[in-house]
């Protein structure tokens, strides 16, 4: 199952009430944030509005040995500034700063220093204030607790003796380095975990007292891989809805795809009623590891998806003479014009398909109007679009006649419609560029692969814009986010943090020894869901920077490379960061995280084959569509009737249960003996249509 659950509370700032228990001196640490600025131009910077309600300073601390120079640099400098000032940030220590300090080891191998052990009656006493205000749900995020985790976890079991519901630990919800993004995913967990509960509680309520013994029930997360009822939580279920769209697609398009021989990467193109999602898959889920959602820092395993708010629902302007897309949607209710609901005034997408002759109402389920049983309106599209076409012609007459230019000529309804489809097509465009051509990769090497609602009827304008040559429609296309879910492997990832740098031989041995703990570790998790050990696939990751960086990068061991101490991390390392980036350092490269990957493999596969056609198909029907340049007859067939083999040429529509496919002029569909919809791109019929028209 997925769920957007945890999405929706985040983004309406709907969860639970919950605290942030921080080490002392560091209250506002995540208030204070990293001091980023996404609009670098906004003058008027608002600061996001914090989950937590309270925050409680512990008076703990731990600070890092500086083993090299053979002291405890950290305290001495602290000891000089008191012999300065009597500031009560430095008296918070009083006289612990002395060699009688504890020194232990971290999970890293990095040397600390206790300089203020933990008060447990303290802490007592601050978690009773929190009970006696309602309070359940606590995040505890102390300094360096990514290595030393003791304070947090006697911290944690003291909150459970007192009955508090929800206990997170930076420790254990995010084994990485920096308090600010670790704390802030430690928030976001005590903020969305009980949401998570209680939409799980509810769900198996409606089954018998035995479900749970007789279903084996498991839940997207949002690095794509399928998890446990028991270990489903809120930092982990921030994309679960969209994820199985982005394993459906690679799944469908990739690797069970027979006509992708060569394995071109896939750029996936979800476009739905409100936004379209896009990810690309080149053999691997990509996957972000700090990521900003809805305001909040989350640093977890997450798939590289890229949003844009455009999508059927999106609303039409036209503002001081240009067409605007969105990112205002008019939602469900009352939605397009075309829906026929009260209140239904604002121009969408989806009316401006219907417009141009690209959805046609008679194949349209008929659940439309006050009594829910009538098809689209058309007619009632048309009215609004003549008088936006009326306002838009008047306004260019005004203005060239202002600036005593030749008055342009009229705009047409379907020239209007079709203006807005091209600046909603460029608007989907950008982050697909973002993940391709931002990344140092060629988008014209890629096949698309469309899904959702609406996304067949852009995928050749998409595609034309992107210089891509192929598409790929799944059968399912329209519910292949749901489909995806049911392909998804079982996915177990352990992780710790590291202090190593890649040129230490005694450093990389323990690194590798971690890797193989790791790898047993997630292994042995996953034989516990009745993977056997041959259908579990294990893939070793680093991160890695320059030293004197800020900026890591996850490098993955391939799954079929047999020996990962032979596998060259830096190298590819040095290549990926170049390709990113632009340029190289010649600095020693340090390892700052380690993670082992362990996917159950599900091996569902699509057996299902068409018959072979041996005659050319027939249309149901000859409609009048518009595209660049005019309006086309074009013929209009039925998904269910084709047959494997069968070539549909440009322009034409398909119609599936659950989506219409536009194919554009100089595109070609030939539908696959899975039943699928492959479009490639005649550049021969355009050349020939070229030359026509330079000759006329």
């Amino acid at each position: 199952m997925g769920t957007t659950v945890a999405t929706n509370a985040l983004l309406e700032r709907n969860g639970t009430r919950c605290a942030l228990l921080v080490t002392k001196g560091f209250k506002d640490i995540l208030h204070i944030g990293n001091q980023s600025r996404p609009n670098i131009f906004d003058l008027k910077i608002k600061i996001g509005q914090n989950l937590y309600e309270n925050v409680i300073e512990i008076d703990e601390r731990v600070l890092l040995r500086n083993t090299e120079k053979g002291d405890i640099s950290a305290i001495e400098t602290r000891k000089a500034k008191r012999q300065k000032t009597n500031s009560t940030l430095n008296n918070n220590y009083n006289d612990n700063d002395n060699e009688e300090n504890q020194v232990v080891k971290g999970t890293t191998g990095q040397e600390l220093v206790i300089v203020k052990p933990l008060d447990e009656e303290e802490v007592r006493q601050k978690l009773q204030s929190l009970l006696n205000n309602g309070i359940t749900s606590i995040a505890i995020a102390f300094m360096h607790s990514y290595t030393f985790e003791e304070h947090e976890k006697k911290v944690g079991e003291i909150a459970v003796k007192m009955g508090f519901k929800q206990i997170s630990l930076s420790c254990e919800t995010t084994k990485m380095q920096r308090i600010v993004p670790r704390g802030s995913t430690t928030v976001a967990d005590a903020y969305l975990t009980p949401c998570i509960q209680i939409y799980l509680e509810n769900f198996v309520s409606g089954f018998d007292d035995k479900f749970n013994e007789r279903v084996e029930l498991l839940f997207m997360q949002s690095d794509g891989g399928l998890t446990s009822i028991k270990t489903f939580t809120g930092s982990k279920a921030i994309l679960s809805g969209p994820a199985g769209g982005v394993v459906g697609c690679s799944r469908t398009s990739y690797d069970n795809n027979p006509h992708n021989k060569e394995k071109r990467p896939i750029i996936g193109f979800d476009m739905g009623g409100t936004s379209t999602d896009v990810s690309r898959y080149g053999g691997s889920l990509e996957h972000v590891f700090e990521t900003r959602t809805a305001g909040i820092f989350i640093q977890a395993p997450q798939l590289d998806i890229n949003t844009v708010a455009a999508g059927g629902g999106s609303r039409l302007f036209y503002r001081s003479g240009m067409f605007v897309v969105g990112p205002e949607s008019v939602g469900a209710h009352p939605g397009p014009v075309c829906y026929r609901k009260e209140g239904g005034i604002n121009l969408a997408i989806t009316d401006a398909n219907l417009q141009l002759g690209r959805l046609l109402p008679e194949y349209f389920p008929k659940i439309f109007g006050p009594t829910e049983n009538l098809p689209l309106d058309a007619e009632r599209t048309n009215l609004h679009f003549q008088k936006l076409a009326k306002e838009i012609n008047e306004f260019q007459k005004k203005r060239a006649e202002e600036r005593g230019e030749k008055i342009p000529l009229e705009l047409s309804v379907d020239e209007i419609a079709y203006g807005f489809i091209t600046i909603a097509n460029e608007a989907m465009c950008r982050p697909i560029r973002s993940l391709t051509q931002m990344k140092g990769y060629d988008s014209t090497t890629h096949i698309l692969g469309c899904f959702g609602g609406a996304g067949a009827q852009h995928a050749c304008a998409i595609a034309y814009s992107l210089g891509i040559k192929e598409i790929y429609i799944h059968k399912f296309s329209g519910i292949l986010s749901a489909y995806g879910l049911a392909l998804a492997n079982v996915v177990q990832e352990e992780r710790e943090p590291a202090a190593a740098g890649l040129d230490n031989v005694d450093q990389m041995k323990d690194i590798y020894e971690r890797l193989e703990r790791l790898s047993q570790t997630a292994i042995d998790k996953l034989k516990q869901q009745k993977f056997s050990k041959n259908s579990i696939k294990i893939q070793y990751f680093m991160n890695l920077r320059y030293e004197g960086t800020d900026k890591g990068i996850f490098v993955a061991c391939p799954p079929e490379f047999e020996d990962k101490k032979n596998f060259d991390f830096g190298k590819v390392f040095i290549e990926t960061h170049f390709r990113e980036f632009g340029f190289s350092l010649k600095r020693r490269i340090l390892v700052d995280d380690i993670r082992v990957r362990a996917v159950g493999l599900t091996n569902i596969s699509e057996s299902q084959k068409l018959k072979q056609s041996n005659s050319t198909p027939i249309p149901l029907q000859i409609t009048s569509t518009y595209f660049k340049g005019g309006r086309f007859q074009t013929p209009v067939y039925n998904l269910e009737n084709l047959l494997g083999g069968d070539k549909i040429n440009g322009p034409s529509i398909i119609i599936d249960k659950n989506c219409t496919i536009v194919i554009e002029p100089n595109w070609i569909a030939h539908i696959t003996e899975e039943g699928d919809v492959r479009i490639v791109y005649d550049k021969e019929k355009e050349d020939i249509e070229m030359n026509n028209n330079n000759n006329n």
